[in-house]
């Protein structure tokens, strides 16, 4: 019997599997770099362990050390979560060779299916070797680990070796393994996957279907289960080919087998040996729980000959704290508040007052509806996405309101180019009008003395200013006898935490939280401006400002002041949060001034580079 499980992870995924440990009675142990000692998997755990680093990126790639972590918190399994070492073999058998049970499939089996280019020979199917005109589009593919990382598509022919050195190198940083490969790009294909469910006496589920299809940067966003508009003959294809996976390898526990669908037919993409992110909609269709089943399968014991049966439609959304108009640029600072109304499954790895660092994938949380139908899941999902508590710095909140109630997604046409096509129109800022009224209402409602803020002489207006959604909003109002007016509105409430405003006979409440100069009112994000700018704040022309804080990786071969530069050409690469984030010209000219250098820390906000226009 397990009595007690360290967790080779962090974040939200470690809280996932101590969630159902607590609720089976089993001790809990963390494991921590640096830059987490405060993190909630460290918090919620019965006992956490330093792990000692060169950098907080690399730490939970140490296998020897979270191996001696686990051996001295007095743990007897290791559960790998997902990313990291959780498609390492040799970590998987470090962790047998401690006399720890490895709640994973065997080592073999991770040898033989982690590496995408050995599982694809394995299914009969063997990557591009050599790439001409006629193959393009094609993706070139980190052989190991898997979210989007170290993967890029590549149109021109000229670009596929500096793709191919980009993706090595982020796929060295995110995985420690630089190997990648090429295959077809297929465009408009549709990403779906099965998970499967295998026990050591010779018994594999195939758990329905999941439909990954919407993704950015090849990552997952917006995940259902069962796929829609699968014909039968498809969904039972897709589940024989992923239980003859399974059985190829001997496999243990739970894994998920990935296929792209296009034109009916089915091409298997990969075989991913450990638990997924999206696993919850599976948990909720077919009312399992997949952490409690990988517990009982590492203890010997057997499944049941067939699986649950499915019932019902599970949607999930991935919040991130990023920027989706500004190439997905991930976002940093404090979470002063994360809630979603009832009757909505939220995971995540923080809780309220966290800050959202640099070092590790932006995810906030993921969040899950489960309902009698899909259009009721997906509609329960998008308004509980919409009137969600979501307080601190930017997210893709309302990109994925939008996303699950756009019509090629609520009939489920969708494909992986999906955001290819709609990203522009998905992030149009839409700002409500009346957000900056209520956020200045409520905190002039908080200025007013004992005598109401009224004046004997009719006076000018007060003014406030607001940035919000990309541009800035002014807002005028006044203090009267009978308390705050506005033009064009009836103020029926204002004060601190909640203003309610009456236009055309409708009456509209606002919620307000305000963090210093930022305000959330509902679910608008704003930051009042100063009455008088600060002239000496501004940028020359041609400025190029870090989107986030991260690291200098590389600057362009032969790239100095002086430079001839085009429009779009690559100047510059940043790492933030494992990911790789291209720093582009905004205009052909001259390039005037470079102060990034490879290695250098920077801020968001810092003068990286200056490019005069000619």
């Amino acid at each position: 019997m397990i009595a007690s499980v360290l967790v080779a992870n962090r974040g939200e995924i470690a809280c996932r599997v101590f969630r159902t440990c607590g609720e089976w009675g089993i001790r809990t142990v963390a494991v921590h770099s640096d830059a987490d000692e405060h993190a909630l998997h460290a918090r919620v755990a019965d006992a956490a362990v330093r792990l000692p680093g060169a950098s907080p990126a690399d730490t939970y790639l140490r296998g020897d050390l979270i191996v001696k972590a686990a051996v001295a918190a007095g743990a007897d399994a290791v559960h790998p979560g997902y990313g990291f070492l959780s498609e390492n073999a040799d970590f998987a058998r470090a962790v047998r060779d401690a006399g720890l049970v490895w709640i994973g499939p065997p080592p073999e089996a991770i040898e033989a299916m982690a590496s995408k280019t050995r599982a694809k020979e394995l299914m009969g199917i063997a990557p591009l070797t050599e790439v001409t005109e006629a193959d393009l589009p094609v993706l070139v593919k980190a052989a190991a680990g898997g979210g989007g990382r170290g993967m890029r598509v590549v149109r021109d022919l000229a670009d596929l070796d500096a793709e191919l050195a980009a993706a090595r190198a982020e796929a060295t940083s995110a995985f420690g393994d630089g190997e990648v490969f090429v295959e077809p790009y297929l465009e408009h294909g549709r990403h779906v996957e099965v998970q499967i469910l295998a026990d050591t006496h010779g018994t594999v589920w195939a758990l329905g279907t999941r439909d990954c299809s919407l993704q950015r940067r090849h990552q997952k966003v917006i995940e259902e289960a069962p796929a829609p508009g699968l014909t039968p003959a498809l969904t039972a294809e897709l589940h024989d080919l992923a239980v003859r996976a399974a059985r190829a390898v001997d496999y243990v526990g739970a894994g998920t087998v990935e296929f792209l669908v296009a034109d009916g037919r089915a091409h298997f993409l990969e075989m991913n040996t450990r638990l997924q992110v999206e696993h919850p909609v599976t948990e909720a269709v077919f009312g399992i729980d997949l952490v409690a089943l990988q517990l009982r399968i590492a203890e010997g014991h057997a499944l049941e000959n067939d699986p649950p049966r499915a019932r019902g439609h599970a949607v999930e959304a991935r919040l991130y704290a990023e920027d989706p108009a500004s190439g997905w640029a991930p976002q940093t600072g404090r979470l002063h508040r994360l809630a979603v109304p009832d009757g909505i499954r939220l995971d995540t790895g923080y809780t309220d007052g966290d800050d959202i660092g640099v070092h590790y994938d932006p995810m906030l949380a993921k969040a899950v509806a489960h309902a009698p139908t899909r259009a009721e899941a997906v509609r329960r999902l998008a308004g509980a996405l919409e009137r969600a508590a979501i307080h601190g710095p930017a997210t893709n909140r309302e990109l994925l309101v939008r996303s699950l109630r756009h019509e090629e997604f609520t009939s489920g046409r969708m494909d992986t180019g999906f955001y290819d096509r709609h990203l522009a129109a998905l992030t149009e800022p839409a700002p409500d009008p009346l957000a900056p009224l209520a956020a200045a209402l409520a905190d002039a409602s908080t200025r007013m003395g004992r005598f109401g803020g009224w004046r004997n002489l009719p006076s000018q207006p007060q003014v406030k200013r607001y940035a919000m959604a990309g541009g800035e909003h002014e807002v005028r109002y006044r203090h009267t006898r009978t308390g705050l007016t506005a033009d064009g509105v009836r103020v029926v409430r204002a004060d601190a935490e909640q203003v309610v405003l009456e236009t055309d006979g409708v009456r509209r409440r606002f919620d307000i939280a305000r963090y210093g100069d930022d305000v959330h009112v509902n679910a608008t994000r704003l930051t009042a401006l100063p009455r008088f700018p600060d002239p000496t704040a501004q940028h020359a022309p041609g400025s190029l400002l870090a989107p986030m804080p991260g690291t200098v990786v590389r600057v362009a071969e032969g790239l100095t002041e002086g430079s001839a530069v085009r429009v779009g050409q690559p100047l510059l690469w940043l790492e933030a949060m494992k990911m790789e984030h291209r720093i582009t010209a905004p205009v052909t000219g001259v390039l005037t001034a470079l102060n990034a250098l490879p290695g250098h820390q920077v801020a968001v906000g810092s003068l990286l580079a200056v490019v005069r226009e000619t």
